[in-house]
This record gives C-alpha cells, structure tokens and sequence, in this order.
C-alpha cells in the first residue's frame, strides 16, 4: 500500500514523527539507518533537523531520502 507523507517532525534520539494521508501519524526509528552510505551524515543532528516533505516522501538538505512505503511499512503507530 502506496501512502503519502504529508508531515515530518524529527525528534530526539534519531526518530520521525509522520503523518500520512491516511491521517495515521506514525513514528520512524532512522538510527538502524545511520552507518550507510549518504545517510552517515544525518549523525549531525543539525542536518538531520532539516528533513523536510519532498513530494510523497521526505528528504533532508544534503540530499538523502527514504522511500514512502518503507517510512509507513517500517514505522509504528503513535499514540
């Protein structure tokens, strides 16, 4: 299942808190994620706040993204 991200919020501890187009709010561990590749220099945490929506997903400044489906499969719902 396809979802958008229509909202991002970093918060401590390398975590997102997403909302979906389905208005699920979800939250999004990206620590597992911080020793490949473009994705080392989100240990930063200055750039990694500065994830934004691109389109249906998110991105940060220095390029790096992560596919919707894996934010929405890969995340946990958020009371």
């Amino acid at each position: 299942m396809y979802l958008a991200v229509k909202d991002v919020k970093p918060i401590d501890n390398y975590k997102l808190l997403l909302t979906f187009d389905d208005k699920s709010v979800k939250l999004f561990d990206m620590k597992p994620f911080l020793e490949k590749g473009i994705f080392k220099e989100l240990q930063d945490e200055a750039l990694f706040k500065t994830v934004r929506v691109s389109f249906d997903s998110i991105e940060w400044s220095n390029g790096a993204d992560v596919d919707p489906e894996t934010l929405y499969e890969d995340s946990v719902p958020y009371l």
